[in-house]
């Protein structure tokens, strides 16, 4: 249960805003609030019934959008590259060897990019 709720989040961060209002608040209140079905159905006024199909209804439009335009597979494969990189620049900065005075800064140039691609690749 808690790899769908990362899932539904991951997905709601990217295509959240495309859902309808009520879908909205339907995922925002199941998934981000932590609600019950019931209590969704008291602030939505509708029934339980309701809450649940709504959620699913929106689950699966979250799951269309990633299908079709696929940004969380592409955020995914992103982040882990330049983690990877990260890791080979770590590797690199260590093997004194290689590092001398006239490629230090690109080094440090190419790892202040890597950082700020992972700062960047965190959601928040």
């Amino acid at each position: 249960m808690f790899e769908k709720i990362v899932e539904i989040g991951l997905l709601f961060d990217f295509y959240g805003k495309l859902l309808s209002s009520r879908q909205f608040q339907a995922i925002e209140l199941y998934y981000i609030h932590d609600l019950t079905l019931t209590e969704i159905g008291e602030q939505l006024e509708i029934s339980r019934q309701g809450a649940y199909d709504l959620v699913k209804r929106a689950e699966s439009v979250l799951y269309k959008y990633e299908d079709t335009l696929g940004l969380v597979k592409r955020f995914e494969i992103n982040r882990k590259k330049a983690e990877e990189l990260n890791y080979l620049l770590y590797k690199l900065k260590n093997n004194s060897d290689i590092i001398n005075s006239e490629n230090k800064e690109i080094f440090e140039d190419i790892n202040g990019i890597v950082k700020q691609l992972l700062v960047t690749q965190e959601v928040k």
